[in-house]
């Protein structure tokens, strides 16, 4: 698992030059418009309501010895898990909207390494990749957020809340890592085996994920340049995956 992790960050190394080698830039145009917007979107309603959650969970303290240390204890869990919510909302909405403008990203991608194999490809249309999209999105931000409560609510134990921290980094990394290796499954794997597929290859999309959600803690830039090379990066790799298992069966 480890060694998967690292190897799915080292894929980053080389996206740049080849996004700049096959002149992929003004595919992602729209998508960092969708990217920007979003963040826009999310942030503001970050701020709006992190103090109402913050006085909110603070009810809960009925007593007055304490009082003080709880409440400012609640508005920073409240702001985090506001935050939490907003960057899992923030992926999966940017990922499905981007999914019909990413995918010939990493069909040229495929091009380029492994020459002309649209033989093997399911034939999709736009509208096809957009509901694909979305349908694997809705399903992981389910799952993401069912995950991701629970972990959120040990913020409130002490020492626990530590390792809580980068549990919960990594469950967000694993699905940004999903979303950015699906652009290139959809061709080849129907959504179950899709699924199936990630699953075995749990490692990859954690380290694919993990410079993913590093790059949105650069502030501005970090949007912009977050989906270009994390999709990249993802589409080398599940490419070399798919490539090098001759036991996948590709549907018509």
């Amino acid at each position: 698992m480890i060694k998967n992790i690292i190897l799915g960050i080292k894929e980053y190394t080389g996206a740049l030059a080849l996004i700049s080698k096959l002149k992929l830039w003004r595919y992602f145009i729209i998508p960092i418009l969708i990217s920007i917007a979003t963040a826009i979107f999310i942030g503001l309603e970050v701020y709006a309501l992190s103090d109402n959650i913050g006085a909110f969970i603070s009810k809960i303290w009925i007593w007055d010895w304490g009082k003080e240390t709880f409440t400012s204890i609640s508005n920073f869990v409240g702001g985090l898990i506001i935050l939490v919510i907003g960057l899992i909302l923030y992926k999966h909405i940017v990922m499905a909207l981007s999914a019909p403008f990413m995918s010939p990203v990493s069909e040229k991608i495929e091009k380029y390494l492994y020459g002309d194999v649209k033989h093997k490809h399911r034939n999709t249309s736009n509208a096809d990749q957009l509901i694909r999209g979305l349908r694997i999105n809705i399903r992981n931000l389910a799952k993401e957020l069912l995950i991701s409560i629970p972990i959120l609510l040990l913020k409130f134990i002490p020492i626990v809340n530590i390792f809580s921290t980068l549990l919960l980094f990594l469950v967000q990394a694993y699905y940004a890592g999903f979303g950015n290796m699906d652009y290139t499954l959809e061709r080849h794997l129907n959504y179950n085996d899709s699924i199936k597929f990630v699953d075995r290859n749990k490692g990859f999309a954690i380290g694919n994920g993990i410079v993913f959600m590093l790059f949105l803690l650069i502030p501005v830039i970090g949007i912009i340049i977050v989906l270009p090379l994390s999709v990249t990066a993802a589409s080398t790799k599940t490419l070399k995956i798919l490539h090098g298992n001759t036991q996948i069966v590709y549907e018509k």
